[in-house]
């Protein structure tokens, strides 16, 4: 019986997955769960336009994203803040600071696709990548200076 999940399932499939099983494991498991539900014809038919649609807009967000890794190299970004004798920072540069700084730039960026090897607490200049999964990344140059 085929069967499209509604949650994930261990060792069966993730949620959206049309999957064949016992009718026996639908019809005591998987159903009085709410895990899955019959796969008919017309929720076949549905599934595989959801299917297409899922992956037309996946095609364009990695468009988009690839025009934006393009973009974003060669962009470097200056800091101003205050540090002591020793060059030390009162303080540090966090990947919150590089987001809304490239917003300024014209770029929108989640701090949470920015990674920074160490964290920033020293003038001078470092280097922070930009990822966005499957390969895309882009490498952004930070430089720390004395305010003031």
């Amino acid at each position: 019986m085929k069967v499209i999940l509604q949650k994930d399932v261990k060792d069966l499939g993730k949620v959206g997955d049309l999957v064949s099983v016992k009718a026996g494991v639908a019809r005591n498991f998987l159903f009085p769960r709410q895990l899955a539900v019959e796969a008919t014809e017309r929720r076949e038919k549905e599934w595989n336009h959801l299917k297409k649609v899922a992956s037309i807009r996946s095609k364009k967000a990695m468009a988009d994203r690839k025009a934006v890794v393009d973009r974003l190299k060669g962009v470097s970004l200056v800091f101003k803040r205050v540090a002591g004798e020793t060059d030390k920072l009162f303080g540090s540069v966090t990947t919150m600071d590089i987001s809304s700084e490239l917003e300024k730039q014209g770029f929108s960026i989640d701090k949470k696709d920015i990674h920074v090897e160490t964290a920033i607490k020293v003038l001078g200049q470092h280097k922070a990548m930009v990822k966005f999964g499957e390969g895309l990344e882009a490498e952004v140059s930070i430089s720390v200076e004395r305010e003031g």
